[in-house]
């Protein structure tokens, strides 16, 4: 087994790296205080090939893998945490679930304006009813004519106010297999959003609400018995999220590395005592104990869709890692750090929310302990 980068890979990592330094590094702190979310790195990006990275190259995308997202994710976020958002919407969240499951046509009428970063997909999961519950969702599907009415809302839906399509799960019947997808175009007569939420991360979100909207047969994307194909697909979602997680905390350990090397606190640099020592040894070990986890999960879809049990392992042990990392940073730097001058607070508030984001630390704690004793462990009460 060897842990080592091919020099393709190796060639990959430097080359986003090299972009991230020479486009991203001036500008970083204003754009993760701006709550817009920035279109020209969007352009940027897909410029430089770097949406669709695991797309066909049929389809319009490079031919990559789900590892290769990863290694660009890592290097985006090094050098700029908010940007590593946008890396996010044009190669992992509805883009990737959208691009598993599409139709040719649907490709062709939607994949040119995501690709070339003019516009990005959004998912509409979450129901005031339905967060983790999921399956309780009540948004219907109902027949009409040649398409669907679609009837319902959502809640805390990322990119609200930039998305032009939204993948919206629904209901076309009972049960979970009565569940699917909808492609919601922004205009769509219905359609409207509700007055934008703030995050404590600074993000906005605005609820989704679905009144008698005419979904043409052409814009289902799953209908019936498609839940389970979306939750794989959700997968590589959660993939972006421990990504992202865990090289913000990284990014934090690097910062707070470089302080304790040059502040002098009674005489002698920070890193000269034992508590803040061990503070930066047990971060190691974590950042590297869940990048390896990352990476298994990552390596062994090939260019597939991940593994859940896998995913839910990595994610778990990412979210826990990333936050750790930036709050200890946080810690090691103390009114610097705290301070709206430097990104290590933007990125606590960060990676504290994605251990609600894509699936709840109790959620993936629920996943592993299925596959620890090969079984499910249904969380509803016995009829």
């Amino acid at each position: 087994m060897d842990f080592r980068l091919t020099e393709e890979q190796l060639a990959f990592q430097d080359s986003v790296r090299r972009f991230a330094e020479a486009h991203l590094a001036k500008g970083a702190l204003e754009r993760a205080h701006d709550e817009r979310f920035p279109w020209d790195v969007a352009k940027l990006m897909a410029e430089n090939g770097l949406f669709g990275i695991m797309l066909p190259e049929a389809d319009g995308g490079q031919g990559g893998t789900l590892f290769d997202a990863v290694l660009a994710m890592e290097q985006i976020a090094y050098v700029c945490p908010r940007s590593a958002d946008v890396l996010q919407a044009g190669n992992f969240g509805a883009f990737r679930t959208f691009a598993e499951y599409a139709t040719p046509e649907q490709k062709e009428r939607f994949f040119g304006r995501l690709l070339r970063g003019e516009t990005i997909a959004a998912v509409g999961m979450t129901e005031p009813d339905a967060g983790s519950a999921l399956t309780d969702l009540k948004t219907t599907a109902s027949r009409d004519r040649d398409g669907y009415r679609l009837n319902g809302g959502k809640v805390f839906t990322s990119n609200t106010e930039d998305a032009g399509v939204f993948v919206v799960y629904c209901r076309f019947g009972p049960g979970v297999n009565g569940i699917g997808s909808v492609l919601v175009e922004r205009g769509m007569r219905g359609f409207r959003l509700g007055k934008p939420s703030r995050y404590m991360n600074g993000e906005t979100w605005c609820s989704l609400y679905f009144d008698e909207v005419f979904i043409p047969s052409e814009n289902v994307l799953l209908g019936e018995g498609g839940f389970r194909k979306q939750i794989a697909g959700f997968n590589v979602e959660r993939i972006g999220n421990t990504t992202r997680a865990l090289a913000l905390g990284e990014y934090c350990f690097r910062s707070a590395k470089a302080h304790a090397e040059t502040r002098k606190q009674f005489g002698k640099a920070l890193m000269e005592f034992q508590g803040l020592q061990w503070k930066f040894a047990e971060m190691r070990v974590a950042l590297d104990a869940a990048q390896l986890l990352l990476y298994r999960a990552a390596v062994n879809a090939a260019d597939g869709l991940p593994d859940a049990q896998q995913v839910a392992i990595a994610k778990y042990a990412c979210n826990q890692a990333g936050w750790m990392a930036s709050n200890e940073a946080m810690q090691v730097m103390g009114g610097t750090g705290y301070s709206q001058d430097l990104l290590i607070e933007y990125c606590v508030r960060k990676t504290r929310g994605w251990m609600i984001a894509g699936g709840s630390l109790e959620m993936m704690k629920n996943r592993i302990a299925e596959g620890v004793f090969g079984r499910s462990f249904p969380q509803r009460n016995a009829k």
